[in-house]
This record gives C-alpha cells, sequence and structure tokens, in this order.
C-alpha cells in the first residue's frame, strides 16, 4: 500500500467515524453530542496547525546544529553568487 492510498483510508476511517457521531448513529451523552462532536473538525484543524507549526519551529531552532548541513548550504551560496555575479547580476 502507497503512501497516498494509507493517507486516504484513514482520512476516510476517520471521517466515517465522525459521522456516524455526528449522525446520533453512536449514542453519547446529549452535552456531548450536542456540544463537543460538532466542533471536533474544527479542534482537530487547530491541533494539527499548532503541530506543523511546532515542528516548523523545531527545526529552525535546530538548523544550526547540524554544521555539516550548515557548511553545505553556505557552499552552495557562495557558488550561487559567483555564478549570478558572472551573468552581470548584482549580487549583495
Amino acid at each position: 500500500m502507497t503512501r497516498a492510498q494509507q493517507t486516504i483510508s484513514i482520512g476516510l476511517l476517520l471521517s466515517s467515524l465522525y459521522l456516524a457521531c455526528y449522525l446520533h448513529l453512536v449514542p453519547f451523552t446529549p452535552k456531548v453530542q450536542d456540544e463537543i462532536i460538532p466542533v471536533l473538525p474544527f479542534v482537530a484543524l487547530v491541533s494539527f496547525g499548532a503541530y506543523l507549526l511546532a515542528k516548523l519551529g523545531w527545526g529552525v531552532l535546530t538548523f544550526n546544529d547540524v554544521p555539516a548541513a550548515h557548511k553545505e548550504l553556505m557552499t552552495d551560496i557562495v557558488a550561487a553568487r559567483i555564478e549570478l555575479q558572472s551573468m552581470g547580476v548584482d549580487v549583495d
């Protein structure tokens, strides 16, 4: 199973479970059914966004902890500047 198929399968499973809960096919207390289940997609979306933001922040925070990648990136930047200057582009 490819990663795309796996992602689609998990998405369909979760959406089917949510739909079953939202349509009152799974018995819950009235408070859960009326106040919690309708907002679950928004909670999931905000949680996913917070996870991605934290992952991005951690990547930025630990970027200088990888000296080899930093050195390679700086070498690529210098090479790109030299190449652009040879083409007549003013790079500062």
